[in-house]
């Protein structure tokens, strides 16, 4: 079944001030009712698949509960006097579309859980049916594989399972909510397939292949039979994974590698726990502080990360200071945006800068640390006056919540993210600063190729097995182990298994992934040898050419683990 989704503009209308009061009853009201249907649907899942999934939606209650964003609403409503609707959708149409202009593509994927709750309150204040507005499919229709522009988280969760068999999307990636929902719930889904909508039509007979992302018209009986045999190999290859969650990533010549996750909220924790994680790797703070009139106190932020630290113990968190750029900070003095904000104000630029905004952060973050294990990395760092800039403040904080009797650990790690060639260039520099370094890949091989890694245009040059890419990895590495400090990896590298032989190879001590990539990475690592790793990376500094250098990879891995490939 083929549909579409629209989310159009309610029209403006204007009002006289005395009905303004009214306006905000009708608001609150709505908000109420939207905060009810969240929560029934959150308690249905949590029945269903279990409370990790449900807290899916702590994200969308977070929007409704969020003062910045309603009160907003509020105060425009005073200012422009027209229908609260009108109001509601102008304020947070500026912040999804501050979501999509995000680099990192898990907080562009939040957009679609903002414009779910939206969608919904403005339902709400118009006195339609949500539920009645949801995807139908026409009776006796069984099953279907339904095909759409985008699907939100709820009406994923909504999908009657005994007619609808799968779904496919022209929007969305992997780690948006809707495909998340989807892997919990066991149905399979394709996300990202452009014009998909176009190019089918309702009753056509397609398979649908969650394991490749395809689609495929009018399949064979031949293609059929495949499928089948494929199923009952991943059913087989789904218990070995799970027969490892308890057991480290060592290789088979006994190095143990440390596997830990990525997370953006708290609710991710259960994912990481379920995965089989050594810890947090990169906490990514950016939410917090995403378009707030007031910056998060420095108890809130303590509170989170107290709750991230203690939940991993003994293993480390690793939390990552704020790294954004400053028009999302401060929208209303970016007039004008950045011509090129990848090169701009951002990361650890933005924090030197506003050092009480930067000093809150480092004094919650320390504040956990006396709770569980905690780390502090830097994002963005260029140099080693930037490392020697943020470490000056560290030990201001530091020597402060001495003198107010705050417990803190005082041997908490801190860390320089190398993700900018210059800082590759000085690592041995930069080393003696720090206690660890961690290679952000996805922002190392975009400045070191001068790729655009949204741009679709360019999007073909983006090439983590470029030589450059690779020699400045390798040197990072060993300017590391010289010093005698820890070097991890996080980013898309990271959780790439063709890619986990040449990484195994360069002798990195910790891995950071997303928790879906999780068990594969560490299946992979128990299966290679670190020392036929390192004469791997031996013999492809000398390539150069990214393709080949990437087969070379794909040969060993497929080599060492081809049910991975299968």
């Amino acid at each position: 079944m083929v549909t579409g989704r629209i989310f159009e503009a309610p029209e403006a209308q204007a009002i006289e001030e005395g009905a303004i009061a009214q306006e905000i009853e009708r608001f609150e009201a709505a908000l109420a009712a939207t905060r009810k249907q969240i929560k029934a649907m959150q308690g249905k899942i949590a029945d269903s698949v279990g409370s990790e999934d449900a807290s899916i939606f702590d994200a969308h209650l977070l929007v409704l509960e969020d003062r910045t964003v309603l009160d907003e609403v509020v105060r425009s409503l005073r200012e422009r006097r027209v229908n609260i609707e009108a109001v509601f959708y102008a304020v947070l149409s500026r912040y999804i579309e501050s979501l999509r202009q995000i680099d990192d593509p898990y907080l562009r994927e939040r957009v679609i859980d903002v414009e779910d709750v939206a969608r919904r309150v403005i339902r709400n204040l118009q006195g339609v049916e949500v539920e009645s507005e949801e995807r139908s499919i026409p009776d006796g229709a069984g099953p279907v594989i339904l095909v759409a522009h985008e699907l939100t988280p709820s009406e994923t969760a909504a999908v009657d399972q005994e007619i609808v068999g799968g779904f496919a999307t022209e929007l969305g990636g992997q780690t948006s909510h809707a495909a998340i929902m989807a892997r919990s719930l066991n149905i399979p889904a394709v996300v990202g397939l452009h014009d998909v909508c176009r190019r089918l039509e309702s009753g056509e007979e397609v398979l649908l292949d969650g394991y490749h992302g395809v689609v495929i018209l009018n399949p064979s009986g031949k293609t059929l039979a495949y499928y089948e045999e494929l199923e009952s190999q991943k059913k087989a290859l789904a218990e070995k994974l799970a027969q490892s969650r308890e057991k480290q990533a060592i290789t088979s010549d006994g190095d143990h590698i440390i596997l830990s996750g990525n997370i953006e909220f708290i609710h991710e924790l259960d994912q990481v726990h379920a995965s089989g994680a050594e810890g947090v790797g990169l906490y990514r703070t950016e939410f917090f502080y995403m378009n707030r009139a007031e910056f998060p106190p420095e108890e809130e932020q303590a509170e989170n990360y107290r709750r991230v630290s203690e939940s991993v113990q003994p293993n480390a968190a690793i939390i990552r200071t704020l790294d954004i750029g400053g028009d999302k900070l401060y929208p209303e003095l970016h007039a004008e945006e950045e011509q090129n904000p990848f090169l701009g104000w951002r990361g650890i630029r933005v924090s030197l800068e506003e050092r009480q905004l930067f000093k809150t952060q480092l004094r919650a973050i320390l504040r956990a640390s006396h709770h569980g294990k905690t780390g502090i990395m830097y994002p963005l760092v260029s140099g080693v006056e930037e490392v020697k800039a943020a470490n000056r403040i560290l030990e201001e904080c530091r020597g402060e919540l001495r003198e107010e009797g705050v417990p803190f650990d005082e041997s908490l790690e801190v860390g320089a993210m190398m993700e900018v060639p210059s800082a590759a260039m000085m690592a041995e520099l930069i080393a003696p600063e720090v206690d660890f370094f961690s290679i952000g890949t996805n922002d190392l091989v975009q400045y070191t190729i001068a790729v655009d890694r949204v741009n679709e245009k360019v999007a073909s040059l983006y090439q983590p097995t470029h030589p450059g890419v690779i020699r400045l990895i390798k040197r990072i590495v060993d300017a590391a182990h010289e010093h005698s400090i820890w070097v991890g990896i996080c980013g898309e590298m990271a959780g790439d298994i063709v890619l986990t032989p040449l990484l195994v190879g360069m002798g990195l001590d910790e891995f950071s992934v997303g928790s879906g990539q999780l068990p594969q990475v560490k299946y992979a690592i128990r299966r290679l040898e670190r020392k036929e790793c390192v004469g791997l990376v031996e013999e492809l500094l000398g390539w150069a050419d990214p393709a080949e250098i990437r087969d070379r990879c794909e040969t060993v891995a497929r080599e060492k683990y081809p049910e991975l490939f299968e």
